[in-house]
């Protein structure tokens, strides 16, 4: 049996799609799965690390509305769903599923033009265009927020890796935090903006090091890859530990107490399925689902949130501070955030595929 995925630029779109790659291979064997991406997207170094093919198409950026012109499929749609279409033959591809991203519209189109059964995954409660698109091509819809607006969907949760939804935080605490270089007993803030950072966290954070420091509050900052700062915290006690990028993410998880973060699906996914508390704030651009993401697990009981307009050195200092110095107040919004999450969805998903695909 052979698989394709197809779900790039994001990690919110290549993450799901490895973490299902690694359930189907884990129910059967035998499968062979091959992702399909694009050159710009964080799936050039994804995919290969975790020891699956990719296959590289052109990327096609559409609008957010599907309009009539979207059926005349211009000349370089044209040229992707080619691309995808050679790949699903060239395979021997007997199920597509699709993630979302520029990649997914080619793969739907390609593999409704080749009569393939049509998966669609979608992580956020507003989706795109693309599965939009690939959700009137199918009856096989899954989503990762139980209030997506996509007809006849089906709520399973979003695959997340084994490593995380396997997380003990407590038990593997001192291990993880002693792997990043912090002590043991201190209350530890988790500084991140998703797979490529966030400008406007990396600086209020950074701003707010004095105090929190002041405070006995040590601080693991991963601020995005490609992102630099203009002045780093001094080296001193407790530790401000500045990261470009994190590879393990399960253990960034475990030394936390809390953490300071954008929502997007994948992030509050993770989040609530470890169990960890955050302060949320969403993303100011795009159609507002990372507020939504976050609305969901504040209403909960499991974290906070800010706009992004309202993020500054005070906000961390007034708001997050104080819960990091209140362990039964941490306590009690870690086991909500955990009421929420789905540590299941990887498997739930590759038995339909599996299903389907049969």
């Amino acid at each position: 049996m052979r698989v394709v995925l197809a779900g790039g630029g994001t990690a919110g779109h290549i993450e799901p799609a490895l973490a299902l790659a690694d359930a189907l291979r884990h129910l059967d064997p035998g499968v062979g799965v091959t992702c399909v991406g694009t050159e710009r997207g964080l799936e050039t170094r994804l995919v290969p690390a975790r020891g699956y093919e990719l296959e590289l198409v052109p990327a096609v950026p559409l609008p957010r509305a599907i309009t009539p012109s979207l059926l005349t499929v211009p000349g370089r749609l044209a040229g992707a769903i080619n691309a995808v279409a050679n790949v699903l033959e060239r395979v021997r591809a007997d199920v597509l599923v699709g993630f979302g991203g520029y990649v997914a519209t080619p793969a739907y189109l390609a593999a409704k033009r080749r009569g393939l059964p049509i998966v669609v995954h979608e992580a956020n409660p507003r989706p795109g265009l693309a599965n939009r698109l690939g959700a009137r091509l199918t009856e096989h819809v899954f989503t990762g927020h139980p209030e997506a607006a996509l007809p006849k969907a089906e709520y399973i949760g979003t695959p997340l890796r084994r490593e995380i939804v396997t997380l003990d935080r407590l038990s593997m605490g001192d291990k993880a935090r002693s792997w990043f270089g912090l002590e043991s007993d201190r209350p530890t803030l988790l500084v991140f903006g998703g797979s490529q950072g966030a400008r406007s966290i990396n600086e209020a954070a950074l701003a707010a090091a004095p105090a929190l420091r002041r405070a006995g509050v040590q601080v693991l900052h991963v601020i995005g890859p490609k992102n630099l700062v203009e002045r780093e915290p001094p080296p001193g006690d407790p530790q401000y530990v500045l990261l470009p990028y994190v590879d393990r993410m399960d253990l960034a998880y475990a030394a936390a107490d809390v953490a300071l973060c954008r929502s997007g699906a994948l992030t509050c996914a993770e989040l609530t399925a470890v169990g960890l508390p955050a302060a949320y704030v969403p993303l100011p651009h795009g159609n507002g689902e990372q507020a939504l993401n976050a609305e969901r697990i504040v209403r909960g009981g499991g974290g906070l949130m800010a706009d992004d307009s309202e993020l500054s050195p005070e906000w961390i200092i007034q708001n997050v501070l104080p819960m990091l110095h209140d362990p039964e107040r941490v306590a009690a919004m870690s086991e909500a955030a955990s009421r929420l999450g789905r540590k299941d969805a990887d498997i739930m998903l590759a038995r339909k595929v599996l299903e389907i695909a049969r």
